[in-house]
């Protein structure tokens, strides 16, 4: 274990964002302002802006002129931000990564070292997991024998993500943008870690991520694992972790917003991930320490390498 580097401790945390798009202005920015350890001080993005603050068209303007940052969040498209995190860590800046942390597992393990070498905190956010059921479905699941889980992820692209061609080009995790969240979750209320066995990808003739998944993962003891992910529904969303146990049939719906038993609502709460994310930054920070936990990335790599590719009819937005 790395032992943890410390700094003066400061009154508020100089932050800044780069890469404002929808994600920011939804999430992250009422999530800063909501949380009295940050002050806003600066945003860089080639196309957005944030008023009230000092803003810039890059990064490297943005650390040159404003040494008083202390953090950074990066939420620019993940084939992008292995580079600017480099040179956030390289000024000794704090880093909070979108999720997926990068496009690689390499390039972040590049950053972890990096962050490291120069006494600074390093976050790779999962939001899901910061869903308000997922927790006590992880204490459910604790404490019963688990037969069998199947997650099922399916959402309108065209709806979340409406001409975003970043998405489906290589890099860009195509379905896994937002199955890599359902990962985050198994991961996070499982007991024991899992691996994948098998995996069917269909990718659009006319691109370069898939559009849908198919993955069984198994565990030491043998747990019988499916997931499935789908760009291409329509009408209702699905969202959902269902597990069969000796306690009861366990659903964790709305993208970890509810966990209901055997068909009775258990937990429900508002949803507040990005504070609880933003939370944690600043915690990890006092206590100079990092959070990267790679394996929702590491799954998604593994079900590229053991996959089947299977070519399916092309997308058009």
């Amino acid at each position: 274990m790395v032992a943890p580097w410390r700094k003066a401790p400061v009154a508020k945390i100089n932050l800044a964002i780069v890469g404002i798009g929808k994600i920011v202005r939804d999430q992250h920015l009422p999530a800063v302002a909501g949380n009295a350890d940050y002050r806003l001080v600066a945003a860089a993005s080639r196309h957005g802006r944030v008023e009230g603050i000092d803003n810039f068209t890059t990064i490297d303007e943005m650390l040159a002129a404003m040494p008083s940052i202390d953090a950074v969040s990066l939420c620019m498209p993940p084939q992008y931000r292995h580079a600017a995190a480099v040179k956030a860590l390289a000024a000794g800046k704090h880093v909070f990564l979108e999720k997926p942390p990068g496009a690689t597992l390499s390039e972040v393990a590049d950053l972890q070292a990096l962050a490291e070498a120069n006494r600074v905190s390093l976050f790779a956010s999962w939001h899901s997991r910061y869903a308000p059921a997922v927790e006590a479905a992880r204490e459910f699941l604790a404490g019963t024998r688990i037969r069998s889980m199947r997650v099922v992820w399916k959402e309108d692209v065209r709806q979340w993500h409406p001409n975003q061609d970043w998405i489906w080009q290589a890099g860009g995790l195509g379905v896994f943008d937002p199955g890599i969240n359902a990962l985050s979750i198994v991961t996070r209320i499982l007991p024991r870690p899992v691996f994948a066995t098998a995996a069917t990808l269909e990718f659009p003739e006319n691109r370069e991520a898939p559009i849908a998944a198919s993955i069984a993962f198994t565990d030491a003891e043998g747990l019988d694992l499916e997931a499935e992910f789908d760009w291409r529904q329509t009408g209702r969303q699905s969202w959902d972790i269902v597990a069969r146990t000796d306690a009861g049939e366990m659903l964790l719906s709305e993208g970890g917003a509810r966990l209901s038993v055997d068909g009775r609502l258990v937990h429900e709460q508002p949803e507040r991930e990005y504070p609880g994310l933003y939370q944690r930054f600043a915690e990890i920070i006092a206590a100079g320490r990092s959070d990267v936990d790679l394996a929702p990335l590491r799954h998604v790599a593994d079900a590229f390498l053991l996959g089947r590719r299977k070519v399916v009819e092309a997308f058009h937005d």
